[in-house]
């Protein structure tokens, strides 16, 4: 997976967090949809923090190749 194609996904992660923020009822945040939103947003987030650590791995490994 190259760099750009990371940071799309991190960016369609980042949308889709936008867009169940928007679904959410803050009223009853654990009632109907809004679970399936605080769901949708916690994975989306998980996605973001395992691309990152992954984008942080490949530097480590292009670092090693290099010496």
């Amino acid at each position: 997976m190259n760099k750009t194609f990371t940071v799309v996904l991190i960016v369609f992660a980042l949308a889709l967090i936008a867009y169940n923020v928007t679904m959410v009822d803050f009223n009853n945040p654990f009632q109907g949809d809004s679970t399936i939103a605080l769901i949708g947003i916690v994975a989306s987030l998980c996605a973001i923090i395992l691309l990152l650590i992954f984008m942080t791995s490949k530097k480590i490994k292009d670092k090693l190749e290099e010496d």
